[in-house]
């Protein structure tokens, strides 16, 4: 892939050029489907409106995917380079046109070469960014219509040296669902408390309570996090309000954990709250379940990293990251390996973070990207 490297930060360029949001990816389709044409790629779309996927089936073998995820984010670039973002408040801070250009070298790659005895699926997906691309991309048929055996994604992470990967069996990333509580008290004037029931001081003694839920409910050996991240009472200064309203979020790994955790809050918002004489109400809103990769296609993603860039350069079962994916959906429907290729320095990218308006995807590191997915197809499917 490095004879067309330049041709690949063109495009990677361009498609930070034009950014777009989840699910309006229309010229980002346009431009990826035209790119797929030219190779001699058969292109399907209309799949979660805006995605689309390639295909190339060269023989009798099983069928693979390769997912790229091509939605931006609604935040305003600071980087001043000819090549940001001329829409306004919407810019590539997660690299997505780089997670896109590397499938795009690859599927042109394989298109002249078709070294390999199968099918592959180059998935182009719209709107991971808290939408819920993939999990729509498999509602509307992706599976059923490109049938594989098992899929791959890979996320660039601004952590780990450029060129490096991250790859582990289990859980890579986590699950995230959202609560809200409302605790109903008796408002009324703030110099006569002793008249009411003050849902912000139950609050208070809540929010702390909570924390116990992932210090002695969940196992010491697993990892979960809540966070109250909202408090919401009041409207003056001298009176005790009636309700108090709080939101957060929860983290977790293991699905049990992720299953449990509403009968735990739920339990002690109770128990709260009836201490003190008022009552409260639970609402749990489900976003993306954990990334948990399969063993055996952990162990293919894993031999291909180690032919292309050496056991120096593989961090094996990194800590898995508390941040979301809805890769989960794909790996929840087939086995697979989602991993995690580095774009930073020998100290890791501490000034440009992923979501940071200053960000910037490292082109060195596209002709790496494309070369994993291109070995990976040609050691799955040999």
């Amino acid at each position: 892939m490095s004879l067309f490297h330049n041709e690949m930060v063109d495009w990677r360029r361009h498609i930070h050029k034009y950014p777009e949001l989840g699910f309006e990816e229309t010229c980002t389709s346009n431009f990826i489907s035209e790119k797929l044409e030219q190779f001699g790629i058969e292109v399907f779309r209309g799949l979660a409106k805006t995605g689309v996927v390639g295909k190339i089936s060269n023989g009798s073998g099983p069928s693979i995917g390769l997912r790229a995820d091509m939605d931006a984010l609604p935040l305003s670039e600071k980087n001043l380079f000819e090549y940001a973002s001329v829409n306004t408040s919407i810019m590539h801070a997660c690299g997505h046109d780089g997670h896109v250009t590397m499938l795009l070298g690859a599927a042109k790659y394989l298109s002249s070469t078709r070294n390999f005895n199968g099918t592959v699926n180059f998935i182009f997906q719209p709107a991971e960014e808290g939408l819920g691309g993939a999990q729509r991309m498999i509602k509307e048929g992706l599976f059923a219509k490109f049938p594989m055996q098992s899929i791959y994604g890979l996320h660039n992470w601004p952590d780990l040296p450029a060129g490096h990967f991250g790859i582990g069996s289990g859980p890579m990333m986590a699950a995230s669902d959202f609560f809200d509580i409302t605790i109903k008290g008796r408002g009324g004037h703030a110099a006569i408390p002793n008249d009411c029931i003050d849902p912000i001081v139950i609050s208070s003694h809540l929010v702390s309570a909570l924390q116990t839920i992932t210090s002695r409910k969940i196992h010491p050996a697993d990892s979960a996090v809540i966070s109250v991240t909202q408090i919401h009472a009041g409207d003056a200064y001298n009176i005790i309000p009636d309700s108090v309203r709080l939101h957060g979020t929860l983290r977790s790994f293991l699905p049990g954990t992720r299953n449990e955790f509403p009968n735990y809050i739920l339990r002690i918002a109770e128990g709260v709250c009836n201490a003190f004489g008022a009552s409260c109400e639970l609402n749990i809103i489900k976003g993306y379940p954990a990334t948990i990769n399969s063993n055996h296609e952990t162990e293919i993603s894993a031999s291909v990293a180690l032919d292309l860039v050496g056991e120096d350069r593989i961090l094996m079962n990194p800590v898995p990251s508390m941040v979301t994916e809805d890769f989960s959906y794909m790996l929840e429907a087939l086995p697979g390996c989602y991993v995690w290729l580095g774009t930073g320095s020998e100290n890791g990218n501490k000034d440009r973070k992923l979501h940071c308006s200053n960000y910037d995807f490292n082109d060195e590191i596209l002709s790496i990207g494309s070369a994993y997915w291109v070995k990976l197809v040609e050691k799955e499917l040999f």
